[in-house]
């Protein structure tokens, strides 16, 4: 099929694949040379077999495996309508007003298509463009729950069959789009189009029982059930903590007590778990930083209060809820007068913001990113800072959620201009940045070709931005190049895109947090802290 003749409709079609990803947006030099950028993998045949490759050859949903009956085709069709008419009912507490309105305003002026990222980095491929997922759930929706919908439904807009390949197709599609409502702020009328794509993966969650093995089963529910998505249990945090201060010790010579479960702390940090598994340094970070400045923080080793993630605001509710009341139980188990996350933006939403709208005023806690804070250490004199350790190229991404979606885009920037002096921005920055290409859990999904498509497709602009930073470095192996991520899982998403077209290894290009470009910085320190930068 023509990309440029696809429309909602066709999302029904008995295809074997609606569109094929291969007129990508060019990247920038040197990835604009033959034989830089790896190619897609054919899809093999047994994932075809059992999955829904129909869409455009990518399968993001594991768990959605193709019914072996027609009885189980019109079950899973039921069960989406169903969830779909919930969508639309009282219970779907602060999100009816705005879904409504999205439904019942959109202008279709694809003002949305030129801020979307992964529009723009399919070629300008019809699938991907925000208000094409909009419309087929518009269309299925006054089809089936508006009065005239199958009279009328050519007149009225609803003129979309729903079969189980519709389903399918449009479930995939929710995770064709990481929610990172750049398509918000440029709505003239101040619409959400990635509402569509968030209730549709409620829908298959809630409703259906699918949704993707990294975000629920080894995600939501493990955090559920040990405390932490990455399955570490109280005694094994308590070692990694004691393994941070023995690391802090070997690296910078200078003996430091993480304070865990201290009653009445002014501070309880909150990390993403995941890195003390996969980039510790980190969180021996914030201790040396903390430590440094006088601050009176804690840990907690409490089940729940030691991982800040919260998988369920991408794509659940319930699990959502069930976990931000937990963290802030454990937070007010200790006394402490308020909450601050960590290098994690999904967290500063879920904390910040998503738990606004799901607890009691009784059930909270105060909530405050770490960047304020650690903004405030830095212009009062408490930690001192010798900018020539970083003299060295570094660019600034903005994570969405800490960013666009909360509004705190000076801080970080301050600071950088006291620690950096070769400090440059992205274009575009601040509020207009691009995702990362790895939010709403695409930073952790691989199962079992989806990788290709973050790496490729909505990891693209990102790519493409850091490589127009570094324009006048990137092809000098001897200078470093560091790309500021002060989010967990924009790193993850860095981590990937940087292996996949091998950036370090040709350019020298490498990428951490802001807490270690601060640490390195301070005066205090002897030596490197980051690791880089040793021999």
């Amino acid at each position: 099929m023509n990309r440029k003749d696809l429309r909602p409709k066709d999302l029904g079609k008995s295809q074997e694949q609606l569109i094929q990803l291969d007129n990508l947006m060019p990247l920038s030099f040197p990835y604009d040379q033959p034989e830089m950028e790896p190619a897609f993998p054919d899809v093999k045949p047994e994932w075809k077999d059992k999955y829904c490759t129909s869409l455009d050859g990518c399968v993001a949903l594991d768990t959605l495996q193709r019914p072996q009956n027609e009885a189980e085709e019109k079950e899973l069709v039921q069960k989406f309508l169903n969830g779909l008419e919930k969508a639309f009912s009282d219970a779907n507490t602060g999100v009816l007003q705005p879904l409504k309105l999205a439904v019942d305003y959109c202008a279709k002026c694809n003002t949305c298509s030129d801020a979307c990222h992964i529009y723009k980095a399919s070629g300008d491929n019809e699938l991907y463009r925000p208000i094409f997922r909009a419309e087929a759930f518009r269309k299925i929706y006054k089809n089936h729950f508006t009065p005239g919908g199958k009279l009328y439904k050519r007149f009225i807009g609803a003129d979309m069959d729903l079969n189980w390949e519709t389903v399918a197709r449009l479930g995939e599609l929710a995770y064709r789009c990481n929610l990172c409502r750049r398509c918000a702020q440029v709505c003239p009328l101040g619409l959400d189009n990635s509402l569509f794509a968030k209730e549709i993966r409620k829908i298959f969650s809630q409703e259906m029982g699918i949704a993707p093995t990294p975000l629920h089963e080894k995600g939501s529910m493990l955090q559920l059930k040990t405390g932490s998505s990455t399955g570490i249990g109280k005694a094994a945090f308590v070692d990694m903590v004691e393994f941070l201060e023995e690391d802090i010790e070997d690296r910078i010579g200078r003996k430091i007590k993480i304070p865990i479960d201290k009653q009445g702390a002014d501070i309880l940090l909150i990390h993403n778990a995941g890195e003390f598994v996969a980039w510790p340094e980190n969180p021996a970070a914030f201790a040396i930083l903390f430590d440094e400045a006088g601050v009176d923080w804690t840990l907690s080793s409490s089940m729940m209060g030691y991982d800040s993630v919260n998988y369920g605001i991408w794509y659940d509710d319930t699990q959502a809820k069930k976990i931000i009341q937990q963290q802030m139980r454990a937070a007010r188990e200790l006394g402490v007068r308020r909450i601050v996350i960590g290098e994690c933006g999904h967290a500063h939403k879920a904390a910040g913001l998503v738990a606004d709208r799901m607890l009691s005023a009784e059930e909270k806690i105060p909530v405050e990113s770490w960047i304020p804070v650690m903004w405030e250490l830095v212009k009062t004199g408490r930690l001192k800072f010798d900018p020539s350790k970083n003299n060295f190229p570094v660019t600034l991404h903005d994570p969405c959620n800490i960013v666009r979606q909360m509004g705190i885009v000076q801080p970080q920037r301050e600071i950088l201009k006291v620690i950096a002096p070769q400090f440059r921005e992205m274009e575009p920055h601040g509020v207009d940045n691009y995702c990362c290409g790895g939010g709403s859990g695409f930073a952790i999904m691989h199962s079992p070709n989806f990788e290709h498509f973050r790496n490729k497709v909505s990891s693209r602009m990102k790519f493409d931005q850091i490589l127009r930073a570094f324009s006048d470095t990137i092809a000098d192996n001897s200078i470093p190049k560091y790309v500021c991520a002060p989010c967990s899982n924009c790193k993850g998403s860095m981590r990937e895109i940087f292996k996949y077209y091998q950036v370090t290894a040709k350019f020298n290009m490498q990428y951490g947090g802001l807490v270690e470009l601060m640490v390195n910085a301070l005066t205090s320190l002897n030596q490197p802290y980051l690791e880089f930068l040793e021999g």
